[in-house]
């Protein structure tokens, strides 16, 4: 392995430059070129503790704020009328709680990267092992590039709508692009970039309000009469629906926070994240689903809306009678979903580089326009099936985050007693001194022999769901999780002794 690659492995900073005892390759030298202008160079390896030194807590808020205080936002409390025909009072009542309770644990993993200076994905190799966290790696690889192809859509559609002389796929290959450019650059950019960029996402929801607002209050006090009364089974499908959105963000949530100060208050650490997703989840969600249901009372609305499958024309059409400052307004929300996109996208290359040792010598940098390549052709596909290809999307990956997430909480809860002195950093690349993984890859595939019969999806519907409970496959599939991977663990540890880093 040359110095380049080694440097790669080790988690040194951001602004490290590669060096060689030999003549360095192409890549190499133009990794060191880059580096010297502030793009991020390291790799996946735990950040030293001299480097976890940062004390701008308050990133962790802005980070996760700017994600979700963006139009794209938006369309998870507009899919509860449009999806599930809930009202807007049940609609708001499911989204209060189900973000309350749901983003706890996001929040808490979050806590591991300034704690222990790991990615999540390698964080994840002290209970799958070194060869077992290649499956959540790969899943969260497609993961990733699924979120970005949804949001890339919602921008191309408020942009096509906007100008009104450009196609959704120009408008997919302009998003896609700017995404490109801020997460090609790394940790310190995104950062830098998260804390500017939720202020246009903020200013655009605010306009909204001012032009739209007074339609919206006839609409919530008539639309009880319009939707049927809800079931069981629409509420909690629609809240396994947001959940496993929420949850989705496990297998990310410390990559934003492993340069940040290691004596940081773990208090503060989560309080700061928990706002930070939960603050712009409620105010976005509950304008989505305001809107929506007053889309049908207002014939430019729900014409340009195209009966709830377009909320980008939606939204064109609630800023129309400001005309030209309208328009301007809509652009600026979509630069403020790159606050989305980029940290997605950077996760992406973090999962990747995690997967095989070959994978981690490519430069960082280089992931971020591989997934651009990937996203661009997806999402001009998914662009005419929307609504269905989100519910589709947060269900499914949602079955394998919760999964997933039971066996990173039961690791750190009950056999690393909440102690990260616990985990034997200098041993992340060790496969013999890593857990086998054998008892988070069983718990985890047997997870979904309770997950599939609580499945509710529009191609599927198993037994359990049908007998009225709704989708509650990812519920049953954490809590399936954390109970077999508990009862697994325990052989693990006594047939395999000395793998306990």
């Amino acid at each position: 392995m040359s110095a380049s690659s080694k440097e790669k492995e080790s988690g040194s900073p951001p602004d490290s430059v590669v060096s060689s005892a030999v003549e360095p390759t192409r890549l190499e030298r133009l990794t060191t070129f880059l580096g010297r202008f502030g793009v991020e160079t390291n790799g996946i390896g735990p950040v030293p503790d001299e480097l976890r030194v940062d004390r701008r807590t308050y990133q962790l808020f802005t980070v996760w704020f700017t994600s979700m205080m963006n139009i794209a936002s938006l369309v998870g409390g507009a899919t509860g009328p449009v999806v599930f025909q809930l009202s807007f009072k049940n609609t708001v009542i499911t989204l209060v709680i189900t973000n309350a309770l749901s983003l706890i644990l996001p929040a808490y993993f979050a806590i591991f990267g300034p704690k222990l200076g790991t990615r999540t994905m390698v964080q994840a190799r002290f209970s799958w092992g070194a060869y077992g966290v290649i499956l959540p790696s790969v899943l969260n690889v497609f993961s990733s590039i699924g979120y970005l192809v949804i949001t890339v859509v919602i921008a191309a559609q408020l942009l096509a709508r906007a100008t009104g002389n450009m196609s959704s796929t120009d408008g997919i290959v302009i998003n896609a692009l700017i995404t490109l450019l801020v997460s090609f650059c790394g940790y310190r950019v995104i950062h830098w970039f998260t804390t500017l960029a939720w202020i246009p996402g903020l200013i655009g929801l605010v306009v909204m309000l001012i032009v739209g607002g007074r339609r919206l209050g006839p609409a919530i006090s008539a639309d009880e009469h319009l939707y049927p009364p809800p079931t069981v089974a629409a509420i909690v499908t629609y809240a396994a629906t947001m959940a496993a959105g929420n949850w989705s963000w496990c297998s990310v949530a410390s990559d934003y926070g492993v340069y940040h100060d290691k004596n940081g208050s773990t208090a503060k650490i989560f309080t700061w994240t928990y706002l930070g997703m939960f603050i712009p989840a409620i105010i976005t969600q509950v304008m989505g689903a305001a809107f929506t249901v007053a889309a049908p009372n207002v014939p430019l609305w729900h014409a340009e809306s195209e009966d709830g499958n377009d909320f980008g024309g939606l939204v064109v059409a609630i800023l129309q009678p400001c005309g030209r400052f309208g328009t301007f307004m809509v652009v600026i929300m979509v630069l403020g979903i790159t606050g989305l996109n980029a940290p997605s996208m950077y996760s992406f290359g973090n999962s990747m580089m995690n997967i095989s040792s070959i994978f981690a010598k490519v430069p960082r940098y280089v992931y971020a326009i591989v997934a651009t390549a990937i996203v661009i052709p997806l999402a001009i596909v998914a662009e005419a099936h929307f609504y269905s290809a989100l519910v589709s999307l947060m269900n499914m990956i949602g079955y394998w985050s919760a999964s997933y997430s039971g066996v990173i909480f039961v690791e750190h809860v009950f056999f690393r007693r909440r102690d990260f002195s616990r985990y034997k950093l200098s041993d992340w690349n060790n496969p013999a001194k890593l857990p086998p993984g054998l008892a988070a890859l069983l718990s985890f595939c047997i997870s979904f022999a309770l997950i599939v019969p609580c499945m509710r999806q529009t191609w599927y519907v198993g037994p359990i769901a049908k007998s009225g409970t709704g989708d509650i496959g990812v519920f049953v599939g954490f809590f399936g999780t954390c109970v077999m991977y508990g009862v697994l663990r325990v052989v693990e540890i006594r047939m395999f002794p000395g793998h306990d880093s």
